[in-house]
């Protein structure tokens, strides 16, 4: 069985990878933003830990923060600033009791996991109390916050365990909560408390081992024809009962209760008579691969509610592929499924064995779980009191839907490979074009931010963000998209974040290829501006959130940088792309190097010339080449001229640019050369040949004095008793003494030829005119790259690379 399992699993595997390879691959980050550029504010207290609780107050500016033993209210617009804060620790022998009962010292404190608005002066706070939950109300003024004291018991609102997974939610004084009901955290419950308290069923068909993670309304009576409820919907994640599997099977469920439902008279008393759940689909249908378990949900709110959706983060049970999903539910399919879909119940077979299957017989009125509506008061039903025993029996024995939820477009929205998502915010904003683009702002275990765009549903990962100095997961994300801001939290500290930081973009290319619907380029102040904050005439602005064409774009210059270098030296130019998703162009006097070109090491970092000749003097132009809507868009991020210290000084004026070709500046050369060798090729042809042979002469003479010399030397001290025996290792040692770097840098490059004029300088004292070299392309076509190239090696594992041994190559660095 075990092999079987095996073979199946590497199979669906395999399946998968084919799948979305290419969509994993599309969803590389796009930029990748330290901890040191992410405008982060922060805010943590020594010794306290654990503010994973947060609720955003933008009527009253507040953010309030629920840590271990302690409230806290920091201002929404500076969290760094404390507003107030309220202890409350439990007390020593609820502390004792907890210990005593096998758990740990750690855990037996008031871990404070809810906080709920009621109104601007008072809140609804809850914590693990050394697990007795407790509850308490809080009131709110302008300098200080405290609670009432009139703390009371509060199991089945508040998890006893600080790291279970639960959701709650605080509408009209009613309290809905989504946790365990007993210490042991074996009795699962949806409760409504504070007035018109209903439970669930303590039956494994209702809740099986569920873990919950969101809770929210949606306000379905409004504007609706047929006089429905407003709904309580729930997701969590629990053991399957209705498949047959040699293991447990875990599923994604979404829950609904109505807002209204009042129990039943005589079966399901005190207890939801509208509790009806369905699955949850979030898979690749290529594989039929399943994402089945849920982490986190964010409801994005429209004004119509049939326009709402749900997006969703999961992973999937078996297989360890580090990939995360997100998928997104419109609601009008989730008001599909529980208004019309088919209900699946428990059937007993042979041998007392339990079989779920579709319910196929008629369905008695009204529709067993809906709320109450018009068609419900039509024929005498005006609250769920009021429901038959025959419509609160079948609810009681059917609470599964047969269909399934499918997610938008039938496959997740977003694929990530290498990040565990935590938490999803989103926030829906309009472009410069008027069309409305919703932005995703994903948490992970890490410690990182990614903002991506959902743009008809292809995916975009505009940037990850570092939050947190040391990694640590994302336990809580807010957002406040009035101020723009986010809020998130961890176990040690609270950060906060714009939703954008637009002048991060300084190139018109760089703007626009981000697809950041929050930012624009603006051709007036030549800047990378925020969207909001243009009031005025918007013809000035280029921004393009569904293809990034950045062809509007103009071009833009680079300051060239002088490097000088020593000839037989290795040399490092620096060059970093301007983003994950582009290439780097080297050129060389116009020309593009290869990779394969062994005399050149090309990497993310830059470019790296092992053993440099006067041949290699000349311009290197670093283009960062990035593709969108089939187009590809260069962008000259560093420009070098390198020289040889011991040939010729180039001098260039300070407003040269690259891409300039036609432009007033002219780059000018001044050589030790005179102008009639500088006009003559053949002439300075000859004097190189003639320098070349004179070093080659005093290399092999040099050679021959110190062979001879060392061969003496040993026979003087003994060491060749026997001269013909010992040539091999005489040789040897000779050449170990040779001097390496002299050797291969007059040895190599003999017959390379450049357009920029390279002579000795010790042949010419006398001053020559200046050497003007309009543009790139007059020196490319200057060019002759003939080269007969020593071969060189070199590794490259990231940014930076291990190249040479100085000793005998010596590396020097050009930076930007």
């Amino acid at each position: 069985m075990s092999g079987t399992t095996a073979v199946l699993c590497l199979y669906l595997v395999y399946g998968l990878m084919q799948q979305m390879e290419a969509s994993i691959l599309s969803c590389i980050p796009r930029k990748t933003v330290t901890y040191q550029n992410g405008n982060i504010k922060t805010f943590m207290k020594p010794g306290l830990s654990n503010f994973s609780t947060l609720l955003v107050s933008e009527e009253t500016d507040t953010l309030f923060v629920g840590a271990r033993d302690v409230v806290f209210a920091l201002d929404l617009n500076d969290i760094s600033r404390e507003i107030a804060s309220e202890d409350w620790f439990a007390t020593r022998d609820r502390q004792l009791e907890c210990i005593r009962r096998g758990k740990d010292k750690v855990d037996c404190r008031n871990y404070i996991l809810l906080l709920h608005k009621i109104n601007d002066t008072n809140l609804y706070v809850c914590g693990t109390n050394a697990f007795y939950p407790a509850c308490d109300y809080m009131v709110i003024n302008s300098t200080d916050i405290h609670l009432q004291g009139k703390a009371e018991e509060s199991r089945g609102r508040c998890p006893f365990e600080p790291t279970l997974k639960y959701a709650s939610l605080l509408v009209d004084s009613a309290f809905y909560s989504a946790t365990s009901n007993n210490f042991l955290g074996t009795e699962p419950i949806i409760l409504r408390s504070l007035r018109n308290h209903l439970r669930t069923e303590f039956k494994a068909s209702w809740l099986n081992e569920p873990s919950f993670v969101y809770m929210d309304i949606v306000q379905e009576s409004e504007s609706n024809p047929d006089g429905d409820d407003d709904k309580i919907y729930v997701f969590f994640t629990e053991t399957a009962v209705e498949f047959e599997f040699y293991d447990k099977l875990l599923v994604s469920r979404i829950a609904r209760v109505c807002k209204g439902d009042l129990g039943g008279k005589r079966i399901l008393q005190k207890r939801w008579t509208s509790f009806l759940k369905s699955r949850l689909i979030c898979s690749v249908p290529e594989s039929n691969f399943q994402f089945n378990i849920v982490h986190d949900v964010f409801l994005l709110k429209r004004a119509d509610w049939r326009e709402s959706m749900f997006y969703g983060i999961f992973t999937q049970q078996w297989g360890r592929l580090d990939i995360s999903a997100v998928c997104a539910f419109s609601m009008k399919a989730v008001h599909e499924v529980f208004t019309k879909g088919n209900y699946k119940g428990p059937v007993t077979v042979e041998h007392s064995h339990v079989k779920w299957m579709v319910f196929r017989g008629e369905v008695p009125l009204p529709r067993p779980g809906a709320c109450i509506d018009n068609f419900a008061r039509s024929i005498g039903y005006n609250t769920s009191l009021d429901l038959p025993d025959k419509i609160l029996q079948f609810v009681r024995d059917h609470p599964l839907m047969d269909n399934a939820v499918n997610p938008i477009g039938d496959r997740p929205v977003l694929l990530k490979r290498g990040s565990n998502y935590t938490r999803i915010v989103v926030d829906r904003i309009t472009g410069l074009n008027k069309k409305t683009y919703d932005v995703l702002f994903i948490g992970t275990d890490n410690g990182y931010l990614h903002k991506a765009l959902n743009c008809d549903g292809e995916m975009f990962i505009m940037e990850e963000i570092q939050l947190f100095q040391s990694p640590e997961p994302v336990q809580s994300l807010k957002l406040s998209s009035k101020k723009g801001l986010l809020y998130v939290g961890s176990p040690s500290q609270v950060v906060q974040l714009p939703v954008s930081v637009c002048s991060r973009y300084k190139h018109c290319l760089d703007c626009v290829l981000a697809r950041d619907p929050y930012c624009a380029w603006s051709e007036s102040f030549e800047t990378c501006v925020p969207v909001a904050n243009q009031t005025g005439d918007v013809q000035d602005l280029i921004q393009s959130v569904k293809n990034g064409d950045a062809s509007k774009c103009p071009k833009v210059g680079n300051n060239v940088r002088n490097c000088p270098v020593i000839i037989g030296n290795s040399v490092h130019l620096k060059c970093a792309p301007m983003s994950n998703l582009a290439r780097m162009v080297w050129k060389f006097n116009g020309s593009s190097l290869q990779a394969e070109d062994s005399k050149y090491l090309l990497y993310d970092g830059g470019i790296v010339i092992f053993n440099v000749t006067v041949a290699d003097a000349g311009f290197y132009d670093c283009h960062s080449v990035e593709r969108a809507n089939g187009k590809e868009f260069p962008v000259t991020v560093a420009s070098y001229i390198l020289y040889t210290q011991q040939d010729s000084a180039f001098i260039m004026t300070k407003n040269y640019t690259t891409n300039q070709p036609n432009g007033d500046t002219t780059l000018k050369v001044k050589s030790l050369v005179s102008s009639s060798l500088l006009n003559d090729p053949a002439k300075q042809k000859s004097l190189e040949d003639q320098k070349e042979k004179l070093i080659l002469k005093l290399l092999g003479a040099g050679f021959a004095l110190l062979f001879s010399s060392l061969l003496v030397w040993n026979f003087c001290k003994g060491h060749l008793s026997v001269p013909w025996k010992r040539e091999k290792s005489s040789k040897t040692a000779n050449a170990d003494c040779l001097p390496g770097p002299t050797l291969a840098t007059e040895g190599s490059g003999a017959a390379r030829k450049s357009s920029a004029t390279r002579t000795n300088t010790s042949t010419v004292n006398e001053s020559v005119p200046l050497v003007s070299f309009p543009s790139e392309e007059e020196r490319s076509a200057n060019v002759q790259h003939n080269t007969s190239l020593t071969k060189r090696s070199g590794t490259c594992s990231s940014q930076s690379c291990l190249v040479e041994d100085e000793t005998m190559f010596p590396t020097e660095e050009c930076g930007m």
